[in-house]
């Protein structure tokens, strides 16, 4: 069984070998990589700068480690703004239906605050799941600069 170490957070380092899209009507993407799991020791406060090497290519990457009780805040806060963004969906989705239903009088409009509510709905309609997942995944390490163009590297959270 392998136990995640307290003080520490598992980091894979994925370079991308390949990347096709193929067919004309239905098109499929087939992404290849190779990746190398590292075992990073968190800080006692604020952020550490830390190096990684690339297993494949041998780049060296720097990633920045923030502490367990930051990146659960953080986890905290976008699971949060998700919520607040699901019930402003919700809301601007009743809306926009009660006050799109209704018969107006000829030369009436209708009120200034329906655009606004299809505006919301579309807008909440994309972040609320993007705030979802983002929440899930946060591990607190953030890849600050890539190798050159070429190659493609990204860092991802290791789940068991």
């Amino acid at each position: 069984m392998n136990r995640p170490i307290p003080g520490t957070v598992e980091v894979g380092v994925r370079h991308i070998l390949s990347d096709k899209v193929t067919g004309f009507l239905v098109r499929t993407r087939r992404i290849t990589w190779k990746d190398n799991v590292f075992r990073v020791r968190r800080p006692q406060s604020g952020k550490q700068t830390v190096e990684l090497t690339c297993p494949v290519c041998d780049a060296s990457l720097l990633a920045e480690v923030r502490t367990e009780a930051r990146a659960r805040r953080t986890r905290v806060v976008f699971g949060v703004l998700a919520v607040l963004f699901a019930i402003v969906f919700f809301s601007a989705f009743g809306y926009a239906v009660h006050e799109g239903g209704k018969t107006l009088p000829e030369g009436q409009s209708l009120p200034t605050l329906f655009p606004v509510s299809i505006v919301s709905i579309f807008v909440t309609f994309a972040v609320t799941p993007a705030l979802a997942i983002r929440s899930r995944v946060y591990n607190g390490v953030t890849l600050l600069d890539a190798p050159k163009p070429r190659r493609r590297h990204s860092l991802r959270p290791v789940r068991r």
